[in-house]
């Protein structure tokens, strides 16, 4: 039998709530794991809204051919400050939170190991954040080289630059603390019973992510450090008057941003090996080969890197590796696709809002796999190099990947988080409504690409006129989904409103944090919970 848990990890209902501060002290000095993911998941959707303005005004200067609204120094700082929100300010703090929410509360922990360093590497990113929106009321306005901040643009940029780099190693020092947390969580602080092989998909990914963070955000910073001493040490890392090599600067960064990619995927894989499962009514097909096909994908990641350098005269044999190593990727994260379909098959499936975002999440991951395939054949990468055809590709791995994962993980965990149920109907709004206008506008940036339109151009010739409607339109859509995610799903369930939830509100979902009652505790596991043979239940 399995027994609901009271805050102190023993059957029963005893409300401890007064043991936690109150009003404005309880967040500033938070170092409940519970609180720290609250803010975390805030504050990453607070940058969602920001990103996701910048990428509304990039699409409305797209809308027609000719400069409309700004111009071409302005539309580049857009891009540039768009990619670098979304990917440092709102997908991987995202992450975070959801690792700070479910991690303890899956392995059986009282908390996360590093409390006080938890609540420091959430705190740094506030200022960081604010340094790289800031930017753009700097002289000469925010940095306009790109987010992959190539040499030689970055030398010639403003103070806004130094900004950024100045930033982006506070969100790094973040990163770094809050991935020594986790793994020393994760591998020190399960419950008895609770072997590696047992933990939940989502604690696996999380623990191979974390040490994919430490091992490529220090390069990250190094590429930025060498940026920094070049614009203002005389140093010529990568200025060739200097006898530099812009190239190296590519090297360095996509040794960093190839990982990086993986990071940003990893804990959605997770978040939809335990959503299929429960809507399925089946356990997890494979769960070993997906565990051994994470590792995996990890291990290639560093391997790959320069298939995003095929255009920078690169010796054909080194094309080859590339390109092999490339498609190489492609046979775990096969397993992975291949795994969830199976579990899947000949199911007792039903289709609320969490299995319809991971179900998404499969098809439009899936097609955003195979864009990037093609893209890893070096021929076929030379003519699409820098164009829509890629803007395309990613966009169809991080939104419709990572996003659509997060925002199936909010809806199969809020109610364990606020103690309320969500509007089923007003979730199914907003899938059906994300997943269309999410298409319409990527996809024919597809077409766009394999027509020749470049990437990060203001203006372009009247042939490209109707797919570049087509995807503005899309994206406004997109972009009012979500605004209706915010008002209409996430502050009702913020306020209480709503059906009580119950502790186990999904009949077939296994995993601890459905153990503790709906809202989770303050406190949970201070006793480490006692667990059946498949460590999943806590025996009463």
């Amino acid at each position: 039998m399995s027994a609901v848990l009271d805050n102190h990890g023993h059957a029963g209902h005893d409300d401890h709530a007064h043991d936690h501060p109150h009003g404005w002290r309880r967040w500033v000095f938070a170092t409940n794991h519970k609180d720290i993911g609250t803010l975390y998941l805030l504050f990453s959707f607070t940058m969602l809204m920001i990103g996701g303005l910048l990428a509304l005004l990039i699409r409305l200067e797209l809308f027609q051919p000719g400069l409309q609204y700004f111009n071409p120094e302005l539309f580049n700082q857009f891009t540039t400050m768009h990619g670098i929100i979304m990917v440092f300010g709102a997908i991987m703090p995202a992450f975070v939170g959801f690792a700070n929410w479910m991690l303890p509360l899956q392995i059986g922990a009282s908390d996360m190991a590093f409390a006080r360093m938890n609540n420091f590497s959430f705190w740094l990113m506030i200022p960081a954040s604010m340094m790289l929106v800031g930017s753009f009321f700097m002289p000469g306005g925010a940095p306009s080289a790109g987010w992959t901040l190539y040499a030689p643009l970055t030398l010639q940029m403003g103070p806004s630059m130094d900004a950024a780099i100045f930033a982006m190693h506070i969100l790094g020092a973040s990163s770094i603390m809050g991935s020594i947390n986790i793994i020393v969580t994760i591998l020190n602080m399960r419950a008895p019973g609770m072997t590696l092989m047992k933990m939940p998909m989502f604690a696996w990914t999380w623990l191979i992510t974390a040490y994919l963070l430490i091992a490529v955000m220090p390069v990250l910073a190094g590429a930025i450090t060498m940026t920094l001493t070049d614009r203002h040490f005389g140093t010529s890392f990568f200025n060739p008057a200097g006898g530099g090599d812009p190239v190296m600067y590519q090297h360095i960064f996509w040794f960093f941003g190839h990982p990086e990619v993986y990071i940003m995927i990893l804990p959605a894989f997770g978040i939809v090996s335990a959503i299929i499962p429960a809507f399925a009514r089946k356990p997890l097909f494979g769960y070993t080969s997906m565990v051994y096909a994470t590792s995996s994908i990890a291990i290639l990641s560093f391997m790959v890197w320069a298939h995003h350098m095929f255009t920078t005269g690169m010796p054909v044999t080194g094309q080859l590796f590339f390109m092999y190593a490339t498609m190489l990727i492609a046979i775990p994260t096969g397993v992975k696709v291949f795994n969830w379909i199976a579990t899947m098959w000949r199911g007792s499936m039903t289709f609320e809002t969490p299995m319809l975002f991971a179900v998404g999440f499969i098809f439009v991951f899936t097609m955003g796999g195979f864009t990037g395939l093609i893209l890893s054949v070096a021929p076929i990468d030379i003519q699409m190099q820098d164009t829509y055809y890629v803007v395309a590709h990613f966009h169809y791995v991080l939104v419709a990947g990572s996003l659509y994962a997060m925002f199936a993980g909010f809806y199969y965990w809020c109610p364990k988080w606020t103690g309320v149920m969500y509007s089923e109907m007003r979730g199914k709004i907003h899938f059906w409504g994300s997943l269309v206008f999410f298409n319409i506008t990527f996809f024919p940036m597809h077409f766009l690409g394999l027509a020749g339109m470049p990437r990060r151009y203001a203006d372009y010739p009247m042939q490209f006129a109707d797919f570049n409607a087509l995807a503005s339109v899309g994206a406004f859509g997109f972009g009012l989904m979500q605004v209706y995610f915010l008002l209409f799903v996430v502050l009702p369930v913020m306020r209480g409103k709503g059906e009580p939830a119950v502790a186990r509100p999904w009949e077939a979902a296994e995993g601890l944090e459905w153990e503790v009652p709906s809202p989770a505790p303050f406190h949970t596991f201070e006793t480490p919970p006692k667990l059946d043979a498949s460590a999943t239940r806590v025996i009463a």
